[in-house]
């Protein structure tokens, strides 16, 4: 019978002709073998001998193909987080590839690939348990069926490594890795152990005290695999109904769980597959509280083009409302009730956003009905749109619009507060879910008492910062409301009347900020100095200022390379094995074009150099102040042609151009080739090397069609 959970613990046995994976603690288990150079897969009864090397890694990752070679991405190191009922969560800290070709070959694309994809792990926190299903809710896991094999089980949308575990997927569900033999092959149910879902985003578990009464206070983010990418390069929605920077967050409060500390995993004895134990003869009990964030469901973007502002671009909101259909019915599906709360200003540029989110729900409920409030500080302090019959799909939407800035500006947080008085009727009907332990249990199903019902859908322009603020005060209202209604605090009492877990509560949140904005804008979140502190201090803003200035930095010129890491290793781009034609990382700018920000660099450095020299005894000042001024002169122009040809030094993705990036491309290159003076330097460079690039661009554009 094969196990419905991953190993956890493998053993690599690695030599000329194949890679052996066996499980010490599982000798009856099959291995799986991936044979050299092909890839194939098969099961075999029993170990094999021969290998060269063994190594013990903590699970498989996944098998990715890149332009010239196939690699075994292993997890080699994993740090303990905590328990989640009984459960053991892991980070991953170190991966390992493992090359199918017994010698590499040495080509500049695929070394940048592999890069791609180092940084990628590194950087992003991921994480795993190998008894609980970390892509799925609280309310998911109880509703979903234990007898089916963890992978089939989870959430696809979370299920980070989906697209690089296809390989291990296709094998185990038509028994054969090949194409052609598919039809022919059964099912290998022993593949399920070695099939392990990783989640991306946010986990912290911490043991903690309200009012003397011991909890296990959690917050996950999972981040999902559609549509995901860096600030700039993603925005909106897609054709299939994905949005960028979509994220679940749920927050957890476990009682009375006995299972704590960091050991290993816990199974047999007392608890079975993570079934907790009494607490002094009391139920555990687990409740959660789900939130959404995802960006604005229209066609649109921000075109980077050097300026701190980019340009922004909102297509017609009618061509989005299929993909918006598609959106809002998976998360009606899913979460039941949505409440959109919009936090983007209504002036400047941002107004066309909101304007085109308000009527894409129009478009969707039934006989919207609008209501506007305003005060003294603003024309439209909030704006609420909902359905009249509510007997529709989408009429299970409900918009609520909050002028955030001006209600807040001039550090007048408290009136963020308005906001949640609009939201608590729609927050209490909502609920929470809420489920205790059965005893007598062996699979840990819960019993549950209480369904979330419904959802709170936040956004801004980037989904982070003012998002952040919104999304901590409704998980504190709602952690107040669980606590009462479990006995630890009275009527009228409040979690923040505990200091200690206060604090506790404050820089969880602020963390998981951090961590949403580092994963989506480089840097970590803004304003987390009142998530953190309750008030906004001059540190925080001096913090502001930097975390700004390097997302800028980060957007324009670093952005590029990560946005191809996410690409690769979520399988929106497939590598092609062709080594002749265009090297897709190389630089095929005009020589002219490339060569100015090193004249600019080389200006300062003279500059710099005339400061610094000593001037012989009774020599000539002019000179020098003329070579000096030469030299300001060219970094100047050097410095207003990057400004105004921003196009060309943006650090475009290089596997999947976005289609306004390849546009404003050519048409930056087509004014400069216009120049009387600078068009002869380009398009002397435009008739060869450069049409390389502009060939590479173009196939970006279809893959993106």
């Amino acid at each position: 019978m094969s196990s419905l959970l991953p190993f956890r613990d493998i053993n690599v046995h690695a030599s000329a002709s194949h890679y052996a994976f066996t499980s010490p603690s599982t000798p009856s288990a099959a291995t799986l073998v991936v044979e050299r150079p092909s890839g194939d897969l098969r099961l075999n009864d029993g170990p094999l001998l021969g290998a060269k090397r063994v190594s013990s890694i903590a699970g498989i990752l996944g098998i990715i193909k890149l332009k010239l070679d196939k690699y075994i991405i292993v997890i080699t190191k994993a740090q303990p987080m905590g328990r989640l009922k009984g459960h053991m969560i892991y980070k991953v800290i170190a991966t390992e590839f493992l090359p199918l070709r017994e010698r590499s070959l040495d080509d500049p694309d695929e070394n940048v690939y592999r890069t791609l994809l180092k940084t990628l792990l590194k950087t992003g926190p991921m994480f795993f348990s190998y008894s609980c299903d970390l892509t799925n809710s609280f309310q998911r896991q109880a509703q979903s069926d234990l007898s089916q094999p963890m992978w089939k089980r989870a959430d696809d949308r979370f299920f980070w490594n989906r697209f690089i575990q296809t390989d291990l997927i296709d094998f185990r569900t038509t028994g054969s890795s090949s194409s052609a033999l598919r039809q022919t092959a059964r099912q290998q149910p022993g593949v399920d152990a070695f099939i392990l879902p990783v989640m991306f985003g946010m986990m912290k578990i911490t043991n903690a005290r309200i009012k003397s009464t011991p909890v296990i206070f959690t917050i996950i983010t999972r981040r999902s695999r559609y549509r995901a990418g860096t600030r700039y390069f993603s925005r909106g929605i897609d054709d299939q109904g994905h949005v960028s920077n979509f994220n679940e967050t749920e927050q957890v409060l476990i009682l009375n769980d006995t299972n704590e500390g960091l050991g290993g995993f816990a199974g047999g004895g007392g608890m079975q597959n993570g079934r907790s134990g009494d607490y002094n003869g009391q139920e555990m009990q687990i409740m959660s509280y789900v939130q959404t964030r995802g960006s604005v469901p229209v066609y649109w973007a921000e075109v980077n083009t050097l300026h701190y502002t980019p340009n922004l671009q909102v297509r017609s909101v009618e061509s989005a409302v299929d993909a918006a259909r598609k959106h809002f019915e998976e998360q009606i599906r899913l979460y039941g009730d949505n409440y959109l709360v919009n936090l983007v200003n209504q002036k400047g540029r941002e107004d066309r956003v909101k304007k085109a989110y308000e009527q894409m729900v129009r478009l969707l409920v039934s006989l919207p009905d609008e209501k506007v409030q305003a005060d003294h500080f603003t024309s439209e302090k909030l704006h609420t749109v909902e359905p009249t019959k509510g007997n529709h799909e989408f009429d299970r939407l409900h918009y609520v619009y909050f002028d955030f800035h001006n209600e807040t500006k001039g550090l007048r947080w408290h009136r963020a507060l308005l906001l949640l008085d609009q939201l608590k009727e729609g927050l209490a009907r909502g609920g929470y879910f809420r489920a205790a332990d059965m005893p007598g249990d062996t699979q840990g199903q819960l019993e549950i008492r209480d369904r979330q019902t419904a959802v709170v859908r936040t956004n801004c322009m980037d989904c982070l910062d003012r998002t952040n603020v919104v999304q901590t005060m409704l998980a504190r209202w709602t952690l107040t409301r669980q606590l009462v209604d479990a006995g630890v605090l009275k009527s009228g009492e409040t979690q923040d009347d505990d200091t200690v877990f206060q604090d506790l509560f404050r820089n969880m949140w602020a963390d998981n900020a951090d961590v949403v904005s580092k994963s989506y804008s480089g840097t970590g979140a803004l304003k987390t100095d009142f998530t953190r502190t309750g008030q906004r201090t001059r540190a925080g803003m001096a913090q502001d200022l930097n975390n700004s200035i390097t997302r800028y930095v980060c957007n324009n010129f670093a952005d590029g390379p990560r946005q191809d890491g996410f690409d690769l290793f979520l399988g929106t781009h497939l590598p092609s094995s062709y080594v002749g034609g265009v090297r897709i990382f190389t630089d095929h700018r005009p020589i002219f074009i490339q060569s100015i920000p090193y004249i600019l660099a080389a200006s300062f450095f003279m500059i710099m150099m005339s400061m610094l020299s000593r001037r012989l005894p009774n020599s000539a000042v002019w000179p020098l102040r003329i070579f000096t001024l030469l030299w300001f002169a060219v970094g100047v122009w050097c410095l207003y042609f990057i400004y105004s040809h921003g196009m060309l030094y943006v650090n475009w993705p290089k596997l999947n151009t976005p289609r306004w990036a390849i546009d404003g491309y050519q048409q930056t290159m087509g004014s400069i080739s216009q120049d009387k003076l600078l068009g002869q330097f380009v398009t002397r460079h435009e008739r060869g090397v450069s049409n390389a690039r502009i060939s590479h661009l173009e196939e970006g554009k279809k893959r993106t069609q």
